[in-house]
């Protein structure tokens, strides 16, 4: 049987009179990276700290790394890594000061060696003695991935690690996330980037508090529902103006010089198309991104 890390079952949070989650249940197996999709408010970061004993949930139940998230939390956060998308390091210690502090604090036998071998994977050694807050975004978030590892943690939770980093740091830091779940660490990473998302082995999708829809990329694209159609022409800033007013179409968007307008009304999105006949249209497949803003469409429809 898959090794569940994280088993929860109709998890509930409210502040005040907001119920930000809604009867949450999920399980991520071992050395699984598992993507957290969603709007700002959807509920994903409440979610990632009510897992790591950071908050009580007011109601449900069930583990994470095998401790009762209610009766167990601290010895959860003994074991896990929680990366923020803000950094919350110390700015004015080196990286190595900071990576000291770090081992100290979860005790660690030989503190030395454990900062010397996470510096040398991080490949942060060259930047050792610069202080933290002088470091580049890219540099920063890596040394915050260290310090989420150093303990050597069997889950990491990420909350937007890469926001605001450079495409080049994003790709790298997302090849040392593959690195580690290749040798067991289960990762749970919350993120707006699609090209992150799709690097996903699995991607769940939360609105107003519950989830919508789960599964690899390729199955949360199929399960949409969505139709998409793509034209090319030297009108398609003005035409996409038009043609996103028009019933049934749930976005347009230019790239370069090529529209491509989305759906789930096939018909409405022929009728809307009928009416720019300049243009060759043509039936293309769903992306992800198209499927995070038909979720974001559905959400803010009326009922």
């Amino acid at each position: 049987m898959t090794e569940l890390v994280i088993d929860v079952r109709d998890l509930h949070k409210t502040f005040g009179e907001r119920h930000v989650v809604k009867s949450l249940s999920l399980q991520v197996s071992r050395g699984e990276i598992c993507g957290f999709l969603g709007a700002n408010g959807s509920g994903k970061t409440t979610t990632i700290r009510m897992l790591c004993g950071l908050l009580e949930p007011d109601s449900g139940e069930g583990t994470c790394l095998e401790h009762d998230i209610r009766r167990e939390a601290a010895k959860i956060r003994r074991q896990t890594g929680y990366m923020t998308q803000k950094f919350s390091y110390y700015e004015d210690l080196t990286t190595r000061e900071n990576l000291e502090l770090v081992a100290g604090v979860y005790e660690m036998g030989d503190q030395q060696t454990a900062v010397r071998d996470i510096m040398e994977r991080m490949n942060l050694g060259r930047y050792e003695k610069q202080l933290a807050g002088h470091l580049s975004g890219g540099w920063k978030q890596r040394l915050a991935l260290a310090a989420c590892v150093l303990h050597r943690p069997k889950l990491l939770l990420l909350d937007e690690p890469t926001a605001g980093v450079d495409a080049k740091a994003r790709r790298e830091f997302w090849d040392l996330i593959h690195d580690m779940a290749s040798e067991g660490l289960t990762v749970l990473v919350s993120t707006h980037y699609m090209d992150e998302a799709e690097r996903c082995n699995r991607i769940v999708y939360l609105a107003d508090g519950h989830i919508v829809v789960q599964g690899t990329a390729d199955e949360v694209v199929s399960s949409a529902g969505l139709v998409v159609y793509e034209a090319v022409g030297d009108r398609v800033d003005e035409v996409s103006r038009r043609i996103r007013r028009a019933p049934g179409v749930e976005a347009a968007a230019v790239f370069g010089h090529a529209l491509r307008i989305a759906g789930a009304d096939r018909a409405a999105l022929q009728r809307a198309i009928s009416s720019f006949p300049e243009f060759s249209w043509h039936e293309t497949e769903p992306r992800l991104e198209d499927v995070f803003i038909h979720q974001l469409a559905a959400k803010e429809t009326p009922l």
